[in-house]
Formats: C-alpha cells, structure tokens, sequence
C-alpha cells in the first residue's frame, strides 16, 4: 500500500516538473541544439499567448500554478494577473468561470503528464468551488491568488492521512491529559503564586540582636 501511494505521488511530481514558464515538450528531440522543431508546452494558462522572449511583461499576462498534497486530495493554486478594465467589462461572476477553466486545464495538463511517465490514469474529483484573493498592485493591475481541491481517487480514504479521520492526538481529552494544553496547565501551576512550594521564603540569616554577635 505504502509503495502504490509513493508511486501516485512520484507520479504527480513528474507531471507538473515540466509545467514551468518556457518549458518546452521533450518528445521529438534528444538535444537542445541539434536543431530539431520543439512545442513549448501548453497548458491553457495566460502567459502562453506571448512570446515570453520577444515580450518580458506579456501585458499583464504572468501566470502559474503549483500543487501541495492535503491528506487524500491534491490542493492546485494557481496566481497571476488580471487587467481592471477586463475584471469590470466581464464582471465578478464571468471571471469567476474563467477562473474554474483555468483549474480544468490545469488538472487535465496534469492528468495528461501524469499518464505519459506512468502508464496510469489519475483521477482527480473537484471537491468544491475555488477560493480567489484579489489584490491590487496598482490603478490598472491586480494580483490573483486561486486554491482549488481535487480528490485523488487512486488513494483511498485514510491512507495518506485523510484530514477527516478521527485522530486520538487531536482530542480533547488527549490534549487535556498529553497535550499542550496539559504543558501549558503544568507551566502555570509552577509559577502560580497560589501553590505553597512558590511562595516566597526569607531565606537571609537572622540579623544578631543588641548585644549578640553575628555568626554568620
């Protein structure tokens, strides 16, 4: 189980490590300069309607994603541009939709990849709406940040520590009794001025009276 569930995710890591800006296919040719033609990769993602050499800023058009694993599902973010004029003209709903596209042909760029270095099919389940911060950068461009889940559902419930499993460390009683809170709960009791073996203790020697010496 363990080896099937190292190879899934060997398996994704291959599919989005030639997903850079700039990447190019690498069937059809051995050799950077041996002259053969090379396809950049196309995902579906702004930044592939520029030539990323002829045009550095590609208006406003820079974007991306990456992927993190999330218990038995595969978390895809996705950051970039977007032209104020074009996020009023079309409105929040429209750009909301382009925003889901994006999320398809990235999860279908990656089942496709994923599918060319093993063999296999990966299936991924959109397991609700994407999540979008919009931020501005200045009067006309704003920076957008995207998380979307997809259920992998070559893995099974549980078996790369589904979030949704009861776990005994993250219980109430565990934490009382094992816990922070129980780390936390002893540290105040040591320093509490309420316990006896805190309190204060005059430990200086007893100053001589009239008339005694001091023997200390």
């Amino acid at each position: 189980m363990a080896n099937d569930i190292l190879k899934i995710i060997r398996g994704i890591s291959q599919a989005v490590s030639n997903s850079h800006d700039g990447a190019y296919e690498k069937d059809g040719w051995t050799d950077f300069y041996d002259g053969s033609a090379r396809e950049p990769v196309k995902i579906g993602l702004n930044r592939e309607r520029f030539n990323n050499i002829d045009v550095d800023s590609r208006g406003g058009m820079m974007d991306g994603f990456g992927c993190f694993f999330h218990g038995n599902k595969l978390c895809i973010k996705y950051h970039g541009e977007v032209n104020m004029k074009d996020l009023h003209r079309g409105g929040p709903k429209n750009y909301e939709n382009e925003i889901e596209q994006k999320f398809n042909d990235i999860a279908k760029h990656i089942k496709k990849e994923y599918k060319k270095h093993t063999g296999d099919n990966l299936k991924l389940t959109s397991d609700g709406d994407a999540s979008s911060l919009i931020q501005r950068m200045n009067r006309m461009r704003n920076w957008v940040q995207s998380t979307k889940y997809y259920k992998i559902g070559n893995l099974t419930a549980g078996t790369v520590g589904d979030v949704d499993e009861p776990n005994e460390e993250r219980s109430t009683e565990y934490r009382k009794e094992h816990g922070i809170d129980a780390a936390i709960k002893n540290f105040l009791s040591l320093s509490s001025k309420q316990n006896p073996k805190n309190r204060f203790v005059n430990k200086q020697p007893k100053r001589p009276g009239p008339g005694e010496i001091d023997k200390g």
